[in-house]
């Protein structure tokens, strides 16, 4: 029973953020792959799906390729994933395209053994023990993980509040401030709180800022 547990504990665990990507070697629709030589310079949105030729998945497939243009102005490469052979993924690929016309142009991952499923958190036995959740981690230049979300497999995910996530951590990190609850592109930010008097002071002489208290105050970048 304990190894048991044990088992299970270590099938459970998942990077953190602020951790960096675990590192692995992959077969791909788009070739083999070493992620840390994976997207040089770039950010990565790395999500896994339960499995091919589902109704769900190929929604939210379809919905990353579409917006594939979107991810790319944001400098970011998407990374798909799932249990299933390369020769599903290939005829899941193939029959989206020629249904739909929608084409998976990015690589997707064949984690038959389950390693990269288990390495990063995405296998969850008590949702299921062969399919992944819909996992999504986003990735920043220097392999460094930034933000994680999880989504059990009947509920898809959104990609609206993705790509608005990715944009909100690439300005807190180009402008060195915080972001509101719904922040989108071209709202006000969050400048930090005083940590000193004269600090204090300055803040409330800055007519620049919209100060809804000493602590809370917004600016427009």
């Amino acid at each position: 029973m304990e190894n048991s547990y044990v088992e299970k504990e270590k099938v459970n665990q998942m990077p953190r953020i602020g951790d960096f990507a675990p590192d692995f070697e992959a077969v791909t629709t788009k070739g083999k792959i070493k992620f840390s030589e994976f997207a040089k310079d770039k950010w990565t949105v790395m999500f896994s799906h339960p499995a091919d030729f589902t109704p769900v998945c190929t929604t939210e497939m379809s919905g990353f390729a579409q917006r594939k243009p979107e991810f790319e102005a944001l400098n970011t490469e998407l990374l798909g994933l799932s249990i299933d052979s390369i020769h599903a993924h290939l005829g899941w690929v193939h029959s989206v395209r020629e249904n739909t016309g929608v084409y998976f142009d990015f690589p997707i991952i064949a984690d038959l053994d389950m390693k990269v499923s288990k390495l990063y958190g995405m296998l969850q036995p008590n949702e299921s023990e062969t399919a992944a959740v819909r996992a999504v981690f986003f990735i920043d230049p220097s392999k460094k993980i930034r933000l994680v979300m999880y989504y059990p497999l009947n509920v898809g995910r959104n990609m609206d509040e993705i790509l608005r996530a990715l944009e909100a951590l690439q300005t807190s990190d180009e402008h060195k401030v915080a972001m509101p609850l719904d922040w989108k592109k071209g709202d006000k930010v969050i400048v930090g709180a005083p940590k000193t008097l004269d600090e204090l002071n300055a803040r409330l002489a800055d007519d620049s800022l919209e100060k809804v208290d000493w602590y809370l105050a917004k600016k427009t970048i």
